[in-house]
């Protein structure tokens, strides 16, 4: 039995996301819910919330123990990259690169 929690399209580049899931990855819950409220990342919020809404689809959804839960699987994939551009000098451009991410987040029970 497990219960998901998935969020995609996030204004946040995969690769600062990945520093902080890996902090989190296989601790119980309440240990992670701690990390990432201490964890000064931008990242840490919404993956916080996201793991808050997997504990509540735990709950609700697979009648799970919030005690005996724990992250047993957490990944960020890149998602598409929205292009902006910038005025440079001499009429010049600059391509910026705003970078999304997909982070998905798997609580198991522990036996």
């Amino acid at each position: 039995m497990e219960a998901r929690a998935k969020l995609s399209y996030a204004r946040i580049s995969s690769r600062k996301v990945k520093i902080v899931i890996d902090l989190i990855r296989n601790k119980p819950v309440g240990v992670a819910l701690g990390i990432l409220a201490n964890t000064p990342k931008a990242a840490s919020e919404p993956v916080e919330k996201l793991l808050k809404s997997a504990i509540a689809n735990a709950e609700n959804n697979h009648s799970m123990d919030v005690s005996k839960l724990y992250v047993a699987e957490i990944f960020a994939c890149q998602g598409p990259t929205l292009k902006r551009v910038r005025p440079r000098a001499q009429g010049r451009a600059f391509r910026i690169r705003k970078r999304t991410s997909h982070i998905t987040i798997v609580l198991k029970e522990k036996e």
